[in-house]
């Protein structure tokens, strides 16, 4: 049986990171479009990461086209704009499919853990996935939801 910890990401350098690397930590695996109207949510997402990275929570960004291409193609503009406009310093990786046959296997992995509403697809931009400190996928969170209303789970997880 498959572990969040078996999967291994390309980063926003095009350079492998194992998920491994981040046991025993508490994460929130989110994807993400620069153009999208739920962008603002990036700040909300480098709050919670800025306020409980030093207890070991880390938020990861993985930017995705697929919904209206709501994402630059140039990794490069994406990581920019994140910082520039909302100041974000949590990992953000390569661009990637949420959906269809070239999903992300972390995400086809995330989708089967936690299947949501739509019988396991990804609505749209910004579902965010909680994993615990075992590596278990908690909870998952719609696109509206937003990283404040879910500050108080990942205290619950931390504390």
């Amino acid at each position: 049986m498959p572990s969040i910890y078996d999967y291994t990401v390309q980063t926003a350098n095009k350079e492998s990171l194992s998920l491994e690397n981040y046991k025993n930590h508490l994460m929130l695996i989110v994807n993400t479009a620069s153009k999208c109207g739920f962008a603002p949510q990036f700040e909300g997402l480098e709050n919670l990461y800025k306020k409980y990275k030093d207890d070991d929570f880390i938020v990861f960004g993985f930017p995705c086209g697929q919904f209206q291409h709501q994402e630059y193609d140039d990794i490069k503009k994406t990581t920019e704009y994140c910082q520039l406009n909302y100041g974000v310093t949590f990992p953000m990786f390569a661009k990637i499919d949420v959906n269809g046959p070239s999903t992300e296997p972390l995400f086809a992995y995330l989708k089967e853990e936690q299947p949501g509403l739509l019988n396991g697809k990804i609505k749209w931009n910004f579902t965010k996935f909680l994993i615990d400190r075992q590596g278990n996928v908690v909870k998952r969170y719609a696109p509206r939801t937003t990283p404040e209303s879910i500050e108080q789970d990942i205290k619950d997880l931390l504390y």
